[in-house]
């Protein structure tokens, strides 16, 4: 399947016309990306889901991040339940029908409730882990996550000065604008969309101390061997997040 034209990528960008299921903020974000082998990452996808490439490579983000002020429509955020930690391992995928979307590896957190419930009722491979985050003097953050039964992995970096906003077609909104996730329910075989909806992420620079590829690891990718090439952040945005869509999907990788 060919690439989602621009004007594909731009539509996603617009509010859905149905009430959100569920309100967050997604705070002092971290994009690190490295290039990779687009079909070591196809191999790794389900049934109806093409991976999407940039400059003939795809790319497999590290994001680490704070969440902050979940709740459900209707509902307050509460002390104990809506303020977390969480790190994801993603790719860029699009659908049958050329939508571009978040596909994601892994996604640690240190929240149980909300583990259980995005595995539950968005069927993402949410787990649980021990997270820290330190904040140094400079405003370094010391980022630390240790998943069940595996070794941690550390990060130490600094949301740096405001950059210009991304430009369509730059590698840079290829990474950052993405309004679609995609899920797999392993037990029905059937492939999920779900849509969120904020204003353009405000970029700035990341000043990048250490790095792990131990996440991208343990969902079975090929090892990095050299630094990002790809780095940047984000102070943060206000989300709405809208219910899955099933969607058809045929009986192998494209």
């Amino acid at each position: 399947m060919t690439q989602p034209t621009d004007q594909q990528r731009i539509a996603l960008t617009q509010r859905p016309g149905r009430t959100a299921c569920m309100y967050q903020r997604w705070q002092e974000l971290a994009f690190i990306h490295w290039r990779m082998d687009a079909q070591a990452v196809q191999e790794k996808l389900p049934p109806g889901l093409t991976v999407d490439q940039y400059d003939n490579s795809a790319w497999v983000g590290l994001v680490p991040f704070r969440m902050r002020s979940i709740r459900p429509r209707g509902l307050p955020a509460l002390p104990w339940l809506s303020y977390f930690l969480e790190m994801n391992v993603r790719t860029y995928v699009f659908d049958q029908q050329g939508r571009p979307g978040v596909w994601f590896f892994s996604l640690d957190c240190n929240q149980p409730i909300a583990v259980r419930i995005a595995r539950r009722f968005f069927y993402l491979p949410y787990f649980d882990a021990k997270m820290r985050e330190t904040i140094s003097d400079d405003g370094s953050s010391h980022y630390q996550v240790q998943r069940k039964g595996h070794a941690a992995a550390s990060l130490n970096y600094r949301l740096g000065i405001p950059v210009a906003a991304p430009q369509i077609g730059s590698l840079e909104y290829f990474l950052l604008e993405r309004y679609l996730l995609f899920s797999w329910d392993s037990t029905r075989q059937q492939l999920w969309t779900g849509q969120v909806h904020h204003t353009p992420y405000p970029p700035c620079e990341l000043e990048l101390a250490e790095w792990t590829t131990l996440p991208i690891q343990q969902v079975g990718l090929p090892v990095p061997q050299s630094p990002p090439d790809h780095k940047i952040a984000s102070r943060g945005v206000q989300v709405e997040v809208f219910w899955l869509q099933q969607l058809e999907s045929s009986a192998s990788n494209s």
